[in-house]
């Protein structure tokens, strides 16, 4: 018996193949939750038939949330918004003659209507993006709410053991 290949709930798309360093980050948040995810290059500007074909049958195919990143003018996330139902969240990539402002301003300036869930430029932005897919995720599902908790817990610890190592350095300095 063939065994059918279950598609992933989470799409990530890149503008370019450059903005993989940060779009890593994506994809490997999502899985530390045990999120499957499958990964493209599309371009809103070069390949706007694939972005297009790509958006309107995303849902049909089971995918739930889609990120999309891209850099300078960064219209792959509202293009693949224009054309699905499904909740797009954009990652404006840093870089080019603006250093990602661009990017940022062209992602979250959408047009009423056409919503895009943007998150910040570089690291910090490709992980929460994959964060908040997990939310949504999450909202139908109770084993992501546990680990979003225990996610949340380890963030709370991490901070408890930094202010105990300044408090220390600040006994020691005094």
């Amino acid at each position: 018996m063939k065994k059918v290949k279950q598609t992933p709930p989470v799409a990530v798309l890149m503008g370019s193949d450059s903005d993989w360093e940060t779009v890593k980050e994506t994809v490997q948040t999502l899985k530390q939750f045990g999120i499957g995810n499958e990964v493209h290059v599309i371009s809103a500007h070069r390949t706007p038939e694939r972005a297009f074909a790509f958006a309107s049958k995303a849902a049909g195919r089971g995918i739930k949330v889609i990120i999309a990143a891209a850099g300078s003018a960064a219209h792959l996330a509202g293009v693949i918004a224009a054309h699905t139902t499904l909740p797009v969240i954009g990652v404006p990539m840093k870089g080019g003659a603006l250093d990602g402002l661009d990017a940022l301003l062209s992602t979250v300036q959408m047009p009423a209507g056409v919503p895009v869930a943007t998150v910040a430029l570089g690291k910090a932005g490709a992980i929460n993006a994959a964060l908040l897919a997990v939310q949504m995720l999450a909202l139908g599902r109770a084993d992501l709410q546990k680990k979003l908790a225990e996610h949340k817990s380890r963030l709370k610890k991490k901070v408890d053991e930094g202010n105990k190592r300044l408090s220390v350095h600040r006994k020691a300095d005094a």
